[in-house]
């Protein structure tokens, strides 16, 4: 690409570009000579050696047209005063030019070479008929507008194609982008499925195992329930886990399992009770959500089980559940201060909270949690559940 924006030419495409402009100019060439003949004065020694010379020497100089542009326009349009051969190398220089579509340097150059074409008639003295000097303004007029009008549709196709290149280059950038923004917005979203799914299964099988490990006192029976526990926990985890890797190999339009909403979270709580959390359920529900806001209050719920049994193992933990169309949707997740301690606790990967809050966001709601007067921890989550009756009519 050259300083004014036209593409850079192969070797090729020079040569041919300079092989019509040499074409242009023989017939030129040879009229002169044929007029010269019948004038009883015969071509001389300029016209057979000088002249090609010099359109040789134009020839030249436009090879570097596109690196000086308006000074070899200008040279060679006025030594084409000398030269009936470079008046094709001229017209090409013209038209070189008038792809920069600037009026000025198009009108100086076209001037020059009109100009040139009149006192042409000092090297060659060729008699012409009375009345023709309107031919010889117009004809050189004529032809040097048509290279400049050439040359100007020639510049405005380089600006659009260049446009078209630009915008191209652009929609692929944002592309890109947006590409890489949805591999990040996957990649959260499958964090907090991995943390979802697995961070309440796991926490309740170590807090089977911590108690196991901790009570000395424990019968045979309670033993095997405990341990039967954390072979289903263990094995539910797994399961869970493959449903989740599942739809990372699925094909694109194959549908995602279904999420547990609303209506599981009795199973959620049933769950938490085997495994030895003391949980009170009370459900004020009144119709059934969305299934986004049905999902993301089983979620709450779920996180707010899994931290009750990693930070307050056997503390009583309240779930309470309540709301309607037109009202809201409202979860209450309270645990008392822990009555219990484990040497050793689940990790804690600090971004449960973090992506809840993420989750309920999305779903337009409010979250909040923090501990209570009495050292126990509430989490709440007030959740968007319009009235549809009232959508419609409006």
């Amino acid at each position: 690409m050259n300083t004014y924006g036209a593409p850079r030419l192969g070797r090729w495409q020079e040569t041919w570009r300079l092989a019509a402009a040499a074409a242009v100019s023989v017939p030129i060439w040879l009229y002169i000579g044929v007029l010269l003949h019948g004038q009883g004065a015969g071509p001389g020694a300029w016209f057979r050696f000088g002249d090609p010379l010099v359109a040789l020497g134009c020839l030249t100089a436009l090879l570097w047209r596109r690196r000086f542009p308006l000074a070899v326009a200008m040279t060679v349009a006025i030594a084409s005063t000398a030269s009936t051969l470079a008046t094709g190398a001229a017209l090409l220089a013209l038209g070189s030019i008038a792809t920069r579509r600037r009026p000025a340097e198009i009108g100086a150059v076209a001037l020059a070479y009109v100009a040139a074409s009149q006192f042409a008639g000092g090297v060659y003295p060729v008699e012409n008929p009375p009345g023709m000097l309107w031919l010889q303004l117009a004809l050189p007029a004529l032809t040097a507008g048509i290279a400049a009008a050439v040359g100007m549709a020639i510049g405005a196709r380089r600006v659009e194609v260049r446009s078209l290149r630009d915008r191209a280059e652009s929609a692929e950038r944002e592309q890109a982008a947006r590409a890489t923004q949805a591999r990040v917005l996957e990649r959260n979203r499958i964090a907090r499925e991995m943390h979802d799914v697995l961070a309440h299964r796991i926490s309740l099988v170590a807090m089977q195992a911590g108690v196991l490990d901790h009570r000395g006192d424990l019968g045979a029976e309670e033993s095997r329930l405990l341990v039967r526990g954390i072979a289903e926990g263990s094995h539910q985890a797994l399961e869970e886990l493959r449903d989740v890797l599942g739809v990372l190999r699925a094909d694109p339009g194959h549908p995602e399992p279904p999420q547990p909403s609303l209506d599981r979270i009795p199973d959620l709580v049933a769950d938490a009770r085997a495994s030895g959390l003391d949980v009170t359920l009370t459900t004020e529900v009144t119709g059934t959500p969305a299934d986004v806001v049905g999902r993301t209050c089983y979620r709450v719920v779920q996180e707010g089980l899994t931290n009750a049994a990693k930070h307050a193992p056997g503390a009583p933990v309240r779930v309470a559940l309540e709301g309607a169309a037109g009202a809201g949707l409202g979860v209450d997740v309270r645990n008392a201060p822990a009555t219990a301690s484990t040497a050793h606790r689940p990790p804690a990967s600090g971004f449960g909270l973090l992506g809840l809050t993420e989750r309920v966001g999305l779903a337009g709601g409010t979250l909040h949690h923090h501990p209570t007067a009495d050292h126990g921890y509430v989490l709440r989550a007030r959740l968007p559940w319009p009235n549809a009756t009232h959508e419609k009519r409006a």
